[in-house]
């Protein structure tokens, strides 16, 4: 059943159906579903990341770990050297942000 619009056209059901039925409508329809999608995914994702990054394990713990297996002789002086190289400049931004919260 048709309703008046402000001029006066009669606009129903069967309207409707054959309007959505042009390749125009389609094609606005199937970007605004795939707008829809975009969207879904990119919260999933960050919240996926933000759950992630939560769980990270801090960096004085990865260096003791590492530490450990080079006092076991599992990691030579120039790995461990390097590990640390590469790993102290996140426990420098952990200590920095400790200090900051408190």
């Amino acid at each position: 059943m048709g309703h008046n619009t402000a001029e006066g056209i009669k606009f129903g059901a069967a309207d409707m159906k054959a309007f959505l039925q042009t390749p125009t409508a389609q094609w606005v329809l199937l970007l605004a579903a795939m707008a829809v999608l975009v969207a879904v995914g990119v919260f999933v994702v960050g919240k996926v990341r933000a759950a992630w990054i939560g769980r990270e394990t801090p960096a004085s713990d990865l260096i003791g770990n590492f530490q450990h297996l080079h006092s076991r002789g599992e990691l030579s002086d120039e790995e461990f050297r390097t590990i640390k190289t590469k790993l102290s400049r996140r426990l420098q931004s952990e200590i920095k942000d400790t200090k900051d919260k408190g």
